[in-house]
């Protein structure tokens, strides 16, 4: 049955909601943040902090912190202080800090860019050398993901940095069974559709489901971008066959928005 996974987005230390798809890097360093560039949706007057209490106090597990940029990690680690062990940590994550993030209380930690070189090709030794030094089931292998053309249609192939670099990595049920036997769950934004509050990528769902019940070595996995309404939550679990949980942003009644309500949600996973 699909579930809703709380998130506690961080940007420059406060919880906020943005628009994926605005987030730039200059040269590898801070976020640049022009007006007309980064677009923000939500930015929270209540600290993480509060917002993992409430997970907690709410009965939600298996929800995600997500370090955008510099500047988040005092934020992140008074939320994991608030939770512990209730929340998944991503951002930065390296096998140098995975270590220090669980000791924190995160349940799990979450890693992408790190796991690429800087033109996107897989570096599958830094997966193992991860899986020696936390485990497999501490890991959450982030496969966010952008639509491009391919030869004959539309494909998706995981983002990193966030979200500006495409790699090497195609969304498919191959590369899937691949990397499942690196993690404990995969979390998958649809990067072009985040933040917007326009819809799901519901063939990008169609594809994950399809993967989710019928692969043999198929681990949990987490779908965000785009819900706007319940209606997006309910298709969802329709199309994976309640194999899929999904994360609710920008359209949520908790960070502002107007398209679903979070006692739903909590009433949902009840």
């Amino acid at each position: 049955m699909t579930k809703f996974r709380p998130c506690i987005d961080l940007h420059d230390g406060r919880v906020k909601q943005i628009v994926g798809g605005s987030l730039r890097d200059q040269g590898g360093g801070p976020i640049e943040k022009p007006a007309e560039m980064l677009v923000e949706n939500y930015v929270a007057d209540q600290p993480a902090g509060w917002f993992a209490a409430k997970y907690r106090d709410d009965g939600l597990t298996g929800g995600h912190i997500i370090k955008l940029g510099p500047g988040n990690d005092q934020a992140a680690t008074e939320a994991l202080a608030a939770y512990p062990d209730g929340m998944q940590i991503g951002g930065g994550i390296t096998v140098d800090n995975a270590k220090q993030w669980i000791e924190a209380g995160a349940s799990h930690v979450i890693v992408t860019s790190w796991l690429f070189d800087a033109v996107g090709n897989l570096l599958e030794n830094r997966l193992k050398e991860l899986v020696q030094c936390i485990g497999r089931d501490r890991i959450v292998l982030d496969l966010s993901c952008r639509r491009v053309s391919g030869a004959e249609s539309m494909t998706w192939r995981v983002a990193m940095n966030r979200w500006q670099t495409i790699t090497e990595i195609e969304i498919t049920p191959e590369s899937l069974d691949r990397l499942a036997v690196y993690g404990a769950e995969f979390l998958i934004h649809a990067a072009d559709v985040e933040g917007l509050c326009q819809g799901i990528d519901y063939e990008l769902v169609q594809q994950l489901g399809r993967w989710a019940t019928a692969s043999d070595v198929a681990i949990p996995m987490t779908y965000a971008g785009g819900v706007a309404t319940m209606g997006d939550v309910q298709q969802i679990s329709k199309s994976s066959g309640g194999a899929i949980d999904v994360t609710v942003g920008s359209a949520l009644d908790l960070f502002g928005g107007n398209g679903v309500r979070y006692a739903d949600l909590v009433k949902l996973n009840r």
